[in-house]
């Protein structure tokens, strides 16, 4: 999962370079010389406002924004209109924010369910104009922090992708360090502090407009239910410049654990620290708990954090195996979430073309899924999530055939003798008996689902794996 962000850059470098971004809602006069492509920011600290109004650093925040779409915020307003709404008010918008008196609309509130019926997690959706202007922002912002960010942090950063993160704990785990403090952050966005916030991030920016604006931002409010509060602490997850804000915070835990000497991993707010012993992991534990909470005024979630093999733990989404040199693994939580989620969605083939259904609905969560966890070095949990689909789609077969003699017609038509067709439709069990049974085995074998496009992820895994085995984590070893 590598980070495409600098090739599109350059892209949209180029293209504004020569003039011909579409029906650009900047006007050419006072654009500044200052470019897309330039990833450095300029030295001088105080008028960075002035590089986030660029024109150059304008529009490519704009692409982005058209490129990510996402849902409209309380003003209703969607990526689609942004241009022609930016084509009328740009100049106004524009001296607000050099003047310092622009004021962010309040996010809106979007529940959604948390994995294994956890309870909900609350997203602030802003509106497209604030993405926009946050986005430009985050375009000045991140080259600056990122040069001092921790190279143990991998979240939300250029060239760096949750795949490094989980090749090197492997690593850590493998060279000995065979116990892992993982840490987890009691509603980590809902508490960050905004004073402490605020602090680190004036340690490098010294325009107060932009201080002044990142605070508002803070400061905004949550509308629900047609009802607004304010927010006094937390930064609502849903706009662009929250996982920065998130690693600035979180680089005084990043550098604590560097001057102490571990070896560690964070995205984000998951961070798991690798020692040689459950004796030092429990000290670690202790003292990184009383850190968080005295420094950082971070809460650790106590029942959810522990000190384990890495095995019985999961680390985005992975885990690993109990061998001497751990392979990979997707955890069983991924598996499970995963069948959750197609089981869902087989309630929906009900009826419909199978070809369709499963070109569709079923193609687009396997390729995302077997792309996630192409690191995974084994192959039984792969062969029977693939037998398991099967049978799933078997069933929906066995369904849509509601009577004796349309079973058993279908089944005549997939090679099955007169007598044995008849003996199985009429045999009197249910879908899912029948799915698993020989009769529909045979008539239905993975064969038949290839040439309607099942995606395997067996097969995919050892397809990406195979294309992927010298990128840029490394060479990977394929157990399968």
């Amino acid at each position: 999962m590598t980070d495409k962000t600098p090739t599109k850059r350059n892209e949209i470098s180029e293209t504004v370079s020569r003039g011909k971004e579409r029906n650009s809602p900047w006007p050419e006069n006072g654009a500044s010389n200052v470019t897309v492509a330039k990833d450095t920011p300029s030295p001088n600290q105080d008028q960075l406002m002035e590089q986030v109004v660029e024109r150059g650093n304008m529009t490519l925040a704009l692409c982005q924004v058209e490129k990510n779409k996402g849902a409209p915020g309380i003003d209703g307003m969607t990526t689609e209109n942004l241009r022609s709404y930016l084509h009328k008010h740009w100049p106004k918008l524009k001296d607000a924010l050099l003047n310092g008196t622009y004021k962010p609309n309040p996010v809106r509130a979007v529940e959604i369910p948390k994995p294994g019926n956890r309870g909900v997690r609350t997203l602030g959706i802003p509106t497209v104009l604030d993405r926009l202007i946050q986005q430009a922002i985050h375009q000045v912002l991140s080259p600056i922090f990122d040069l001092g960010f921790s190279e143990s942090s991998y979240g939300f950063r250029p060239n760096r992708s949750a795949h490094m993160a989980v090749r090197q704990s492997q690593n850590y785990v493998t060279s000995g360090k065979v116990w892992v403090v993982d840490i987890d952050l009691e509603k980590f966005f809902d508490r960050v502090n905004h004073d402490i916030l605020m602090a680190r991030i004036a340690r490098k920016v010294k325009d107060k407009r932009i201080l002044l604006l990142i605070r508002r931002y803070l400061q905004s409010g949550v509308m629900q239910d047609g009802l607004e509060s304010q927010s006094v602490q937390g930064t609502p997850q849903g706009g662009p410049l929250s996982p920065l804000l998130s690693n600035i915070l979180l680089d005084d835990l990043d550098k604590e654990l560097e001057r102490r000497g571990h070896a560690f991993c964070r995205y984000a707010d998951d961070c798991n620290i690798y020692v040689g012993s459950r004796q030092s992991g429990e000290r670690v534990l202790k003292s990184i708990t009383d850190f968080l909470e005295r420094k950082l005024k971070l809460k650790v979630n106590k029942d959810k954090s522990a000190v384990d093999r890495p095995s019985r733990r999961k680390f985005l989404g992975y885990s690993m195996t109990v061998n001497l040199k751990p392979l990979l693994k997707a955890a069983p939580e991924s598996w499970r979430r995963l069948k959750g989620n197609l089981k869902e969605i087989f309630r929906k083939g009900k009826g419909r073309n199978l070809g369709r259904f499963i070109q569709e609905e079923l193609n687009p969560v396997l390729r995302g899924w077997g792309n996630y966890f192409k690191l995974n070095q084994t192959k039984i949990a792969f062969e029977e999530t693939d037998s398991w689909i099967r049978r799933r789609l078997r069933c929906v077969i066995w369904r849509q055939a509601k009577r004796f003699h349309a079973r058993k017609k279908k089944l005549m038509s997939r090679g099955l003798s007169e007598e044995r067709a008849m003996l199985s439709a009429g045999n009197g069990r249910g879908p899912w008996w029948n799915a698993g049974a020989s009769h529909m085995n045979e008539a239905y074998p993975k064969k038949y689902f290839d040439s309607l496009g099942l995606i395997s992820l067996l097969d995919e895994l050892r397809r990406i794996q195979l294309t992927t085995r010298t990128a840029v984590y490394g060479t990977v070893r394929t157990v399968v």
